[in-house]
C-alpha cells in the first residue's frame, strides 16, 4: 500500500470530470420565492396571446390558457427547488384562505374544484423542475428538459386529483365518474398542452438570459 501523502488521487478515466453541479444561494433562493409567488398570482389573470399577420394587420390570437404555468416553472429554472417550492406553498395557502389569486376566486371551497389537483401539482412541479435545472450549469437543452418534466408532474397530480374526487366524493364535486372524467382531462390537460409548451419556450429562454446574467 502506497502511504505517500504527497501521491495526487488518479484522475478519472479519460480525463472526464462529473458534471459540474451548482446551486443558488440561501438568500436568492428567499428573493426568487417571493418574486415566484407574485408571478404566480398575477400570472393566473394575463391570457397568452401570439401574434399573427392578417389582411388586416397586426393581430392577437388567445391560445386559451394563462402564463401561470409558465410562472411556476420559471421560478423553479432560477430559484431552485426550494425558491419553487416555496413560492407554491406559499401561493396555495394564501389561495385557500382568503386572497381570490386562483383563477375563479379561492377559499377552502376551492378543495372542491376539478382543477384544483393542478394547483397542488405546482408544488411537486416547481420542485423536480428546479432540481433538474440546478443539477448542471444553465444550457438551453437542461433547462427545457427541467421545465418539460415538471410540467407533466403538474398535469399528473391533476389528473390523479380528479380521479380521487370523482370516486370517493361525486356528490361534492362538480365530477360524475366516468362520464365526464374524460372530458375534464380534455379541457384541463390536451388542449392546452400545445399553449403550455410554447410557454414553456419562453420560459426556458428567460431562464437561460437571468442565469448566465447572474453567473450561476
Amino acid at each position: 500500500m502506497n502511504t505517500n501523502p504527497n501521491r495526487q488521487p488518479k484522475s478519472r478515466r479519460g480525463g472526464e470530470s462529473p458534471p459540474r453541479r451548482t446551486s443558488a444561494s440561501v438568500p436568492n433562493e428567499l428573493i426568487w420565492a417571493l418574486i415566484g409567488l407574485l408571478l404566480t398570482i398575477f400570472s393566473t389573470f394575463v391570457p397568452v396571446s401570439l401574434a399573427s399577420w392578417s389582411a388586416a394587420g397586426l393581430s392577437s390570437q388567445k391560445l386559451g390558457i394563462t402564463y401561470q404555468i409558465g410562472a411556476v416553472l420559471l421560478t423553479g429554472c432560477l430559484g431552485g427547488k426550494n425558491a419553487g417550492l416555496l413560492a407554491q406553498v406559499a401561493y396555495i395557502f394564501l389561495g385557500l384562505t382568503w386572497l381570490p389569486v386562483f383563477a375563479q376566486g379561492g377559499g377552502i371551497g376551492y378543495l372542491k374544484e376539478p382543477s384544483f389537483g393542478y394547483i397542488l401539482g405546482f408544488m411537486p412541479g416547481a420542485w423536480l423542475c428546479g432540481w433538474l435545472a440546478f443539477r448542471w450549469r444553465a444550457k438551453i437543452e437542461t433547462l427545457a428538459l427541467s421545465a418539460f418534466a415538471g410540467l407533466l408532474v403538474i398535469h399528473l397530480c391533476g389528473l390523479l386529483y380528479m380521479l380521487g374526487l370523482s370516486i370517493f366524493q361525486p356528490q361534492a364535486s362538480q365530477i360524475t365518474f366516468p362520464d365526464s372524467l374524460p372530458t375534464l382531462f380534455m379541457n384541463y390537460s390536451v388542449w392546452p398542452f400545445l399553449g403550455q409548451l410554447v410557454v414553456i419556450c419562453v420560459v426556458v429562454i428567460i431562464a437561460f438570459f437571468f442565469r448566465k446574467l447572474l453567473f450561476y
